[in-house]
């Protein structure tokens, strides 16, 4: 990845890490809903994120939520969010600290 993608995509992750399920005290990206970041253009981001359930009732929220965050960062002029169902999300993606947050065994 060139470096100034790299950074890039640091600048994403860390404006991910703001973004939370109201119904879970975890970011998104520690709760692993974010299954990829690419960078069609320099200027465009592409995030491919999931839910931890279909059905979320606030699921058009988040996304926007995401959306108006990544778009923050200074010289992002499009952020596009597609949200999957495949694969499923499992607790399995969560991070360590998210486990420990949440109480999962690990």
């Amino acid at each position: 990845m060139p470096e100034k993608e790299n950074i890039l995509k640091q600048l994403v992750i860390e404006k991910l890490r703001t973004v939370y399920d109201p119904e879970i005290p975890v970011d998104i990206w520690e709760l692993g809903l974010i299954y990829d970041i690419e960078f069609p253009k320099p200027s465009e981001v592409l995030i491919r994120m999931t839910l931890t359930a279909p059905g979320c009732p606030i699921a058009d929220e988040i996304v926007q939520q995401v959306h108006d965050t990544v778009r923050e960062i200074e010289g992002i002029e499009s952020v596009t969010v597609d949200l999957v169902f495949d694969p499923a999300w499992s607790p399995d993606r969560m991070s360590e600290a998210a486990r420990l947050e949440l109480g999962f065994n690990l």
